[in-house]
């Protein structure tokens, strides 16, 4: 059995986060953000996706997350194409 090995992450670069909440954020809430994209979803949950520039910054997102109280479903690094 072989196993493929994922490609090693540029931590040279940001990174590109998806942060899943359970529930639907007001649009007064965008700016907290720091400029990620912001999607409602139809299921009810609330999809918050963009480059973060390093650890610290994602551990500030999710402060903020943890702060608005709603329930935390996934946090994500997710592959670009570049």
């Amino acid at each position: 059995m072989s196993v493929k090995s994922k490609p090693a992450l540029n931590f040279d670069q940001p990174l590109v986060y998806h942060i899943r909440l359970h529930g639907h954020l007001g649009p007064q809430w965008a700016g907290w953000f720091d400029g990620m994209a912001i999607t409602l979803e139809a299921n009810g949950d609330t999809l918050i996706a963009g480059p973060v520039a390093d650890q610290a910054a994602l551990h500030g997102l999710l402060r903020r997350v943890r702060d608005l109280g709603l329930p935390l479903l996934l946090v994500a690094c997710v592959e670009t194409a570049e």
